[in-house]
């Protein structure tokens, strides 16, 4: 049979029941937009998370006070932390591959100024804090670089902050009070919005002895180390922990490399982006039982067209070929409807929500496309094996 005349056939078996091909291809179609937007969702929570932690540049490796040492099922874990201190952040600073160092302590305070007051979030950092993570100031500098044991009494504001306070005033040069204490303001950052639901904006800068004394901590709550992005992470995690250990003795802190947590957080949204298209596959093994049971009752309709085909010299395997091409087709047909209903509900629900990521791709869509067909040809074959096992005699007499 040549090729054109199997694609007419086809394609007229299908037309003549135009209601039954439209109802089966719609079970395809619903599988494929439901598997297009729950992993449009998930591909693009995925991206979100990722944009989120990457904006701060990935060559970063936080040094954190204490570590998890376990001592048998039944005691569990034991925190044994110790503090870090800023002599240790100074000391990292004359490591191998490290480019900038910062330490941080974070907390709440009331800020007040001209008879306003705002409680916000207050980061006690060093001078190279903005460099650190990446940040930029908007007006003015950011905190000199001056001994970070005893620093002047400085403050940086964040762009809200510096809104709700001073309005159309320029604050630097300004002094304000932080948790009852008198600060110069000397910058204000730009606007950076919310990472993770923190609010960036929301916050003041002050130098980090100085928010040792105001919260009454002994020590840091963690040290950024930003190394070289050439850098070898092995070889940055391995000097970072021989100065640590030569200063305190012991391996009593934790490092957290950035770029690992992205590896993980990575494989942790890859695993949820497929669990949910499995979720919404399931709707095309509905769509596969129809096409099932569409074509053998199409089998038991047509008997003496099979009879009449095989009469006329169709052998079984071109009969075979004509029910799995109209199996193909139709799960086709139905996969390029849900194809278009999930690009246009992902749409849909950009437009509706643009605070919820949504991200369509074309490797799902084209896996959902191939796996409809794959569906339609597996339901289709024990139909088709039957219509061409059908004896040609017996055919034309039963009908």
């Amino acid at each position: 049979m040549y090729l054109a005349d199997f694609v007419r056939f086809t394609v007229a078996s299908l037309a003549a029941h135009r209601l039954r091909t439209a109802l089966t291809a719609l079970g395809i179609a619903v599988g494929i937009a439901a598997v297009m937007l729950l992993t449009a969702i998930g591909e693009g929570l995925h991206r979100f998370v990722i944009a989120e932690f990457t904006q701060f540049g990935t060559n970063i490796v936080t040094v954190t006070p204490g570590t998890i040492t376990t001592h048998g099922a039944s005691l569990g874990a034991v925190n044994t932390a110790r503090p870090l201190s800023i002599d240790d952040a100074l000391a990292l600073e004359r490591a191998r591959h490290v480019k900038v160092v910062d330490p941080l302590v974070q907390g709440n305070a009331e800020v007040e100024v001209l008879g306003r007051s705002r409680r916000v979030t207050l980061y006690g950092v060093g001078a190279d804090f903005a460099a650190a993570l990446s940040m930029r100031v908007a007006s003015g500098e950011f905190l000199p670089h001056e001994d970070p044991r005893a620093p002047r009494a400085f403050a940086v504001l964040g762009s809200k902050v510096a809104q709700e306070l001073y309005g159309a005033e320029n604050p630097l040069g300004s002094r304000l009070r932080v948790g009852g204490e008198r600060y110069r303001v000397v910058g204000v950052m730009e606007s950076k919005g919310q990472v993770l639901g923190f609010d960036l904006d929301d916050t003041v800068y002050i130098p980090v002895a100085r928010a040792i004394d105001m919260f009454n901590r002994e020590s840091l709550m963690e040290i950024h180390v930003v190394y070289e992005p050439t850098a070898p992470l092995a070889e940055v995690e391995a000097e970072i922990r021989r100065i640590l250990v030569a200063r305190h003795g012991a391996e009593d802190f934790t490092l957290t490399p950035q770029e690992k947590m992205l590896e993980v957080f990575d494989t942790v949204l890859t695993a949820i982006t497929f669990a949910v298209s499995a979720i919404g596959a399931i709707s095309l093994l509905v769509g596969g039982v129809g096409i099932l049971t569409i074509l053998t009752i199409a089998v038991a309709e047509r008997t003496a067209e099979i009879g009449l085909l095989r009469a006329i010299g169709a052998t079984q395997r071109a009969v075979l070929l004509l029910f799995l091409g109209e199996a193909a087709l139709l799960a086709a047909l139905g996969g390029a409807a849900g194809l278009a209903l999930g690009w246009g509900l992902a749409f849909g629900l950009r437009l509706a929500l643009p605070a919820l990521p949504v991200h369509a791709g074309w490797f799902y869509a084209l896996a959902a496309e191939g796996v409809a067909v794959a569906v339609g040809l597996l339901a289709g074959v024990l139909p088709a094996r039957r219509a061409a096992r059908l004896d040609p005699l017996e055919a034309l007499r039963g009908e």
